[in-house]
């Protein structure tokens, strides 16, 4: 499988940016892992990696700090598209997302802006469904094996990167 080409749809802000920088360091066909840098950086993110689980509706993310120390892990429910180009991805976020924190503290977060992008018709029935439907998978799993289980595709693409050089 070739590295697609990845893209990043929001519904609030309306925007869609190219993740021209992000680094693919696994690709198959139900993942995708990358690294990146903060498009906009914060005094307290610096970069972080990404897993895309392309048939689950989420994607799992470690924010770290400059000094390289985690800040907290970021699960976006998100649909995942064909993109507007040959081999393109392009990711729409879903609006709901869930923090943990390293002390394994979660939040829920933007449920008001999913509910708000309905009542806006930004997003349809089947799409409030579907993330819905997503956030209570993501929690499950979460809860049944904890965030290590699905940020294991990141430390295994990490460890290969490394034996590769």
């Amino acid at each position: 499988m070739s590295y697609p080409v990845l893209y990043r749809k929001r519904i609030i802000p309306d925007e869609c940016i190219l993740l021209k920088d992000d680094q693919i360091l696994q690709c198959d066909d139900n993942t995708i892992v990358t690294a990146w840098k903060a498009i906009h950086p914060r005094s307290d993110l610096s970069h972080g990696y990404s897993i895309y689980y392309l048939k689950r509706g989420y994607k799992i993310s470690k924010f770290y700090r400059a000094d390289s120390s985690l800040m907290y892990w970021y699960c976006d429910i998100v649909d995942y598209q064909k993109g507007p180009e040959e081999n393109s991805v392009l990711t729409l976020d879903l609006l709901a997302d869930v923090v943990i924190y390293p002390d394994g503290k979660i939040r829920i977060l933007d449920l008001d802006e999913l509910a708000e992008a309905f009542e806006m018709q930004l997003i349809d029935e089947k799409q409030l469904r579907q993330a819905l439907t997503s956030l209570g998978d993501l929690m499950d799993a979460i809860y049944e094996n904890s965030i290590s289980a699905l940020e294991a595709p990141i430390i295994k693409a990490l460890a290969a990167k490394v034996l590769d050089q």
